[in-house]
Order: structure tokens, then sequence, then C-alpha cells
């Protein structure tokens, strides 16, 4: 699908975005392995979630449709049976290194295989924690790298696993996640400790289902325990599908857009301090915070100037870096960003993908030394540019195109339906039928 964007003066509307995919998986693992039934509700469209869903339905869980939700009846952590085939993660590295944490404390042996992309993702950073609480794991040596590990992985897991204090070496909510979902089927406390802060819905997501944990962002412990199904879940909306209307409405000259339902949480909103930073103008109410914060954001266009970003402010930022490069590329000055070598091992390497895409539009970006980025604000200019098979690539190069003067193709668009498959529908709706148009390529 070939997504045609055109220069817009002015975005303006009322939106809701999908719900949190992030807090969606881990809802639907934790729901798993609690006792009694959990309704999850809004359930989001797009591909990654359904694997989650479809691979524990595989693993014995009863999963039906309730409304605008799923319903799911829990097995508890010792009702899990093994799977009669291999489970498929497409290209969800969620799902395959949060669901390796639950199968290393499973007393049977799993599979767990994945799409091209995602099969060439480093794993090594969650086989090594999982098989020191106990797992055996194998996988395949990375081409490029014999000493990484990438799907397939067999795991041969078992209960109880063995507690353990791990600091982890790499910035990452997957992992943090992946060790707490196997320490449920500990023999006692297992601690996990951070250098930098990650999300921690997890951690809230286990609370709200009665497991103890101790301590805070850096430093986190639990106690293993049964799960209690917490009843209903009301997701907010995902607030790194708002970003790319964040974003936009700031940098598209008298724009205002509010975005409703949008999740809050501490550790997952970094990209309105960096906009504040650069003179954005966001303005928020909360909503609610019966367990994950949420609340209303309007967003009306400034004047954006240069901000610099060093590498311990990118974790919280993980997802929100390719639309924050556009951004930059409305703001008077140099933005820089340090540290970004993370963004090399996602879908695509959206370091290449972003400064490439963006380049072709006319800004004035390059990398520099340790994974850097200096982006100078300079006007863009429509071109056809490339999705590189990545969602989020494709949606920061489509907002581009509403800033750029002139007319933006970004091909191999489709790829967006990994998250966010009603993208294109809410920025027409910002915008007008005649500034976005799809079309599908055969």
């Amino acid at each position: 699908m070939d997504a045609t964007i055109r220069h817009r003066s002015s975005l303006q509307g009322t939106l809701t975005v999908p719900p949190d995919k992030a807090i969606c998986h881990r809802a639907v693992l934790a729901a798993a392995l609690a006792h009694g039934t959990t309704t999850i509700e809004p359930w989001p469209q797009g591909d990654d979630c359904q694997r989650t869903l479809q691979l524990i339905q595989r693993l014995g869980v009863a999963v039906s449709r309730s409304g605008r939700g799923v319903r799911i009846e829990g097995r508890g952590a010792d009702g899990l049976h093994a799977a009669q085939e291999e489970l498929f993660c497409g290209e969800s590295g969620t799902t395959l290194r949060l669901c390796a944490g639950v199968l290393a404390g499973q007393p049977f042996e799993s599979r767990l295989t994945a799409g091209p992309g995602l099969s060439q993702r480093p794993m090594r950073r969650i086989v090594e924690p999982l098989t020191r609480l106990g797992a055996r794991i194998d996988g395949c040596s990375a081409p490029s790298n014999p000493q990484e590990v990438v799907a397939p992985l067999r795991i041969r897991g078992q209960r109880p696993l063995t507690a353990i204090r791990y600091e982890m070496p790499v910035a990452s909510a997957q992992v943090k996640s992946a060790i707490l979902f196997a320490a449920l089927a500990a023999g006692g406390p297992t601690t996990v400790i951070e250098r930098q802060g990650t999300r921690d819905h997890t951690e809230r997501l286990l609370r709200r289902c009665g497991a103890r944990l101790d301590g805070e962002r850096h430093a986190v412990t639990l106690h293993p325990g049964a799960l209690r199904a917490p009843g209903m879940l009301s997701i907010p909306g995902d607030f790194s599908s708002a970003a790319f209307f964040i974003v936009a409405a700031a940098c598209v000259p008298g724009s205002r857009v509010v975005l409703e339902g949008v999740g809050l949480n501490p550790t997952r909103i970094a990209l309105l301090r960096v906009l504040e930073r650069m003179g954005g103008s966001v303005s928020v109410e909360n909503t609610g915070d019966s367990w994950e914060p949420r609340g209303a954001l309007t967003v009306e266009a400034s004047s954006l100037r240069a901000a610099t970003l060093e590498a311990d402010e990118i974790p919280g930022l993980i997802d929100e870096l390719p639309i924050l490069m556009v951004a930059a590329t409305c703001a008077q000055g140099r933005t820089r960003l340090r540290g970004l070598g993370e963004l090399r091992v996602k879908e695509t390497d959206r370091l290449q993908s972003m400064v490439t895409g963006l380049g072709q539009l006319g800004a004035r970006i390059r990398t520099g030394a340790g994974d850097a980025v200096e982006v100078e604000g300079s006007p863009l200019c429509g071109a056809a540019v490339d999705g590189a098979g990545d969602h989020r690539t494709a949606m920061s190069l489509s907002v581009a195109g509403l800033i750029a003067q002139g007319t933006t193709t970004v091909r191999g668009a489709e790829c967006v339906a990994k998250s966010f498959p009603e993208f294109y529908d809410l920025l027409r709706s910002v915008s007008d039928s005649s500034t976005v148009k799809t079309v599908d390529k055969v």
C-alpha cells in the first residue's frame, strides 16, 4: 500500500487513539496466569496483540469476544498445557520476549517462532536471565554476530525456578517483564535492578492481580504467589500512537487537536517533557488513575526550538524517537539526540530508515559517533520515501508529509497495521479526505 500525503496548513479535531498495546500484551498474559475471569476492554485491532491472544489459546486458555473487548478464563500459573504445535509470534517482539518469560516457568517444552524480521532481532538479552532462573533455552546464532541469539527459541521450562538478583545490562521493559513473569514461578523473591528506569506497566498490572512487589522503578522485587483475576481491565489509549498526532499538531501551523482517554503513565510521557523544553504547547487534563493514569491532551501549534537529549533520556522515549526526529526538523536550531543504538534492533534499523527518509524529504539530518543524530531545523519538500517495513517509520514519515511542501508518498505503508491500522483514517479526520489517500498495490 502507498500512502499519499499533501501539505496541510492546519489540523483540527478530537481523536481517540487505540488502546495501549504494551498494556494489552501484559494484560493477556497476567489474565491467563490468574484464577478467574478477566475482561480486557477495548481490545486493539493491530496484529501484534492478536499474536499474544492466539498464543495463550494454544496453551489451553479459553478466550471469547465481549463487546469491544475480550474475555479470558484464567487457568492459574499451573493450568497451562504444552502446545501441540509451534507458537508463532509473527513480528511481535513483545509477544516473543514476554511469552518466553511465562514459558520459562512451565514444566514442559515449547518452541517460539517468528517472522523474518523478528527472527533477526536480539534475544540473548532474555535468554541469559531466564537461563539463570533455571530454564533451558536454545536459539539460533545470528548470521551477522555468532555471539547473538535469535529466534526460533526452544524453551524447556521448569517449576519452581531459581530466585535471582539480576542487574540488567540493557534498558528494556520487555526484558524486565520477561523476568518478572518467569519469577512468578520461582521458589523465592526475585529482584530486577535497572540502571535506567523503563515503563512499569507489568509491575502495575501484577499488583492489580494481587502480586506482591516491593521497590520502585530502578529496583523491584517480586514475591512469587498466585494471581487473582482483576475482573474488568479498562485499557487507556496508547500514548505512543498519540505521539504522531501530538507532533503533527505541534508542527503544522494553526493546528489544535484534542486526544481523549490517552494513557498518562509517568514512565511513558517523556515526549511531553521534551516538547515542553522545545516550546511546544500541550495541556494535560487527568481524568483517572485507578491503576493506569489517563486523561485528555490538547495540542496547539507553536514555534519549536532545538533541544539536546542525552543517552540516559532515551529509554523513556524509545518508541517516540522517530516522530521526535520529525519535530526536530520544525525546530529552530540544531537538535542533538545521543545514544540511539537501540533503534537499530527494532523491526528495522529505525535510525537508518528515519535518517534516510527525512533526508529524502530535504531534512538536514546526519548521524554521528555513538549512534547520535543531529537535525538542523529546515523546510521539508515532498518526495517518495520508503516505510522500510516498519510501522513507526511509516507513520513518522507520513506526519512529515503533512509538514513538507508539495506531496509525499510513503511506500509500503501497509506495515502500520502492525500496531495502528486506524492511523490513516484518523489522520484524514483531522485534515481532510483529499490530504491523505491510500492505495493498495498489487
